[in-house]
């Protein structure tokens, strides 16, 4: 018999015995914890992310077409997988956004239920990766329950009508008021539902700069006490605050901006200078996002393919994206040089099987950057020698690496210092390579040299 069970059986026969009547403890409520939780959730040092758009990963556009996908998404040395907004949609002034939520702790059945969630992240977690979850804390659909119970949760005009998000032309979504506290603890109390429930690692958090610091730094202290549970959260914003609310990592935009005008023709010590002005302003253990894509970008702006050039300048973008210090981010479809543009309100196909020799060379970059300590690193000796070249010596302890990218369409040539001339092992051909004073790049080729 339980030894729990057997005591608490005792305590009813001596309470029978005596007369008085028994204390039973109230049913468990709430949600409760479902599995094991990952022990090791990526630091922002080591995390790589893979965004999954559910609507485009699979012809199923379902959590199992993402199941399918597991062992894909692994190859490409991702150790944490972002969901976008699994939550069952708004019909009321529907433009078909997953990020018009009508019930956050409710799956949108197009998508599959919660055992299909719960055996993504089994699986996923089986294979070392953590998975987070896309929140929407801004605003919910016009036909959420709360529009009804609790207009008052609303942001409001004079007229004492509901409005959308100030600023904003997202006419799908009705603003939420961060000054009603019953609003706030029943949000953070939904979050905890998918942290237990489903087992997920954390929060992509849509829009953060929408939202106020204080409840960011409520929720998440409450999210990282659930059993003192490693949990990764990642702001979609630039406030700086958004560390100090505990946020571990906030968006790059301002590198993925540079690296798209070197591209056009800027010259490369933009993109260096950027680094170097979001490290000196970045608390210790936080992270940046950098990406050449992500579902904004691949929806409404044009696809890497588009933005940098052909497939071999959106790859050597990638390595200076992967390489420049941050956490890297990977969209679907990108790794096989999905061209046009990818909705996000509608399912769309992707044909996995094009572009092999791309898919390689993400595969090889990213095994690259998982295997070197000094390629995670962010500080590290810059060589401005031509304003079509990067190149980048990192180093880690007795390791380091030579980065060199020919950012332009035309074969350059370069000198190069004394210091960066030798005999090194090409980290992509696994071949040793004699390295000397005149060195010859092709259109977009890169180089990454281990000198030691």
């Amino acid at each position: 018999m339980n030894f729990k069970f057997a005591a608490f059986s005792l305590v009813l026969i001596l309470a029978f015995a005596c007369g008085e009547d028994p204390i039973v403890p109230p049913p468990t409520s709430g949600p409760q914890q479902y599995g094991t939780p990952l022990v090791n959730v990526p630091d922002p040092d080591k995390a790589c992310i893979y965004e999954v758009n559910l609507r485009a990963q699979s012809s199923e556009g379902t959590l199992q077409g993402v199941i399918s996908k597991l062992q894909h998404i692994k190859s490409l040395g991702t150790n944490v997988i972002w969901l976008m907004p699994i939550y069952e949609e708004g019909s009321v002034n529907s433009v078909g956004s997953p990020y018009c939520i009508k019930d956050y702790t409710k799956i949108n059945p197009e998508y599959g239920t919660l055992a299909d969630l719960r055996a993504l992240t089994d699986q996923a977690h089986a294979l070392g990766m953590a998975v987070i979850l896309d929140w929407v804390a801004n605003h919910t659909s016009w036909d959420h329950p709360w529009i009804s119970a609790h207009p008052e949760w609303y942001s409001q005009n004079a007229n004492g009508q509901i409005i959308i998000p100030p600023g904003t032309n997202w006419n799908d979504v009705a603003d939420l008021n961060f000054n009603q506290a019953a609003m706030r603890a029943q949000q953070i109390a939904d979050m905890k539902y998918w942290i237990l429930e489903a087992n997920v690692d954390g929060f992509r958090c849509d829009y953060a700069d929408g939202v106020p610091f204080d409840f960011w730094s409520e929720a998440i202290s409450a999210l990282k006490s659930l059993n003192k549970r490693d949990v990764l959260m990642l702001a979609e914003g630039a406030r700086s605050d958004h560390y100090q609310a505990g946020f571990d990592l906030t968006y790059s935009w301002n590198y993925y901006t540079s690296l798209k005008n070197v591209w056009a023709g800027s010259a490369s010590s933009a993109l260096t200078t950027t680094h170097q002005v979001e490290l000196a302003a970045l608390p210790s253990g936080k992270g940046k996002v950098r990406f050449t894509t992500n579902h904004d970008q691949s929806a409404w702006e044009a696809s890497p393919m588009t933005l940098f050039n052909g497939k071999n300048g959106a790859i050597a973008a990638s390595v200076a994206n992967l390489f420049s210090g941050g956490t890297p981010l990977l969209y679907t479809g990108q790794e096989v040089g999905k061209t046009g543009t990818t909705p996000f309100f509608s399912n769309s196909s992707i044909n996995w099987s094009a572009n092999a020799d791309m898919l390689a060379a993400y595969q090889k970059i990213y095994e690259v950057y998982n295997n070197y300590p000094a390629a995670r690193v962010n500080n590290y000796s810059i060589y401005q020698l031509s304003n079509d070249l990067i190149c980048w010596k990192k180093t880690s302890g007795n390791q380091s690496l030579l980065v060199l990218i020919n950012v332009r369409n035309t074969t350059i040539n370069v000198n190069l210092p004394p210091a960066l001339n030798g005999t090194f092992l090409n980290l992509i051909s696994n071949q040793n390579e004699a390295v000397s004073n005149a060195l010859s790049l092709t259109p977009y080729a890169y180089r990454i040299y281990q000198m030691n």
